[in-house]
């Protein structure tokens, strides 16, 4: 008797190409809102794949950008849905400060996915967070 075996539909990679779309269009957007932001383009390994940061971006937001795309990445969620869960009364309250790598709680970290796979992360910082995660989400968008 033989055991059925899971066929695994092959997806393709964050490449390149996509990364400076992401990064292109995050950046458009927030100079259409008057911000100045850096942006980050993890693949599914955590390495990064594309990164600018504006002129006149503050230079924290080239570090918060990053740590938002790995957290994102790592927890397979966008930044905004994890803010509660590292609250002290949060189920996760502990876990910024359990890793080497440190992970950020604030909106602007998007994961991207492909054919329901994870296949990289977004992060946006500079903005307010609201418009951190915008300007991440309309990257995804244009990632067709």
């Amino acid at each position: 008797m033989s055991t059925p075996t899971a066929t695994r539909t092959a997806v393709t990679p964050l490449t390149t190409e996509d990364a400076e779309r992401l990064v292109t269009t995050a950046a458009s957007a927030a100079a259409a809102a008057g911000a100045a932001v850096s942006v980050t383009v993890l693949d599914a390994g955590g390495h990064l794949l594309a990164f600018r940061r504006d002129d006149r971006a503050v230079l924290i937001s080239g570090e918060t950008s990053t740590r938002k795309a790995y957290t994102a990445l790592q927890l397979d969620a966008p930044t905004a849905d994890l803010a509660d869960a590292v609250r002290p009364d949060g189920p996760f309250h502990t876990l910024p400060t359990a890793l080497d790598r440190p992970l950020l709680f604030i909106a602007g970290g998007l994961p991207v996915h492909r054919g329901g796979r994870l296949v990289g992360a977004v992060g946006v910082g500079g903005g307010a967070p609201e418009q951190d995660h915008a300007f991440a989400a309309a990257a995804l968008d244009a990632l067709v």
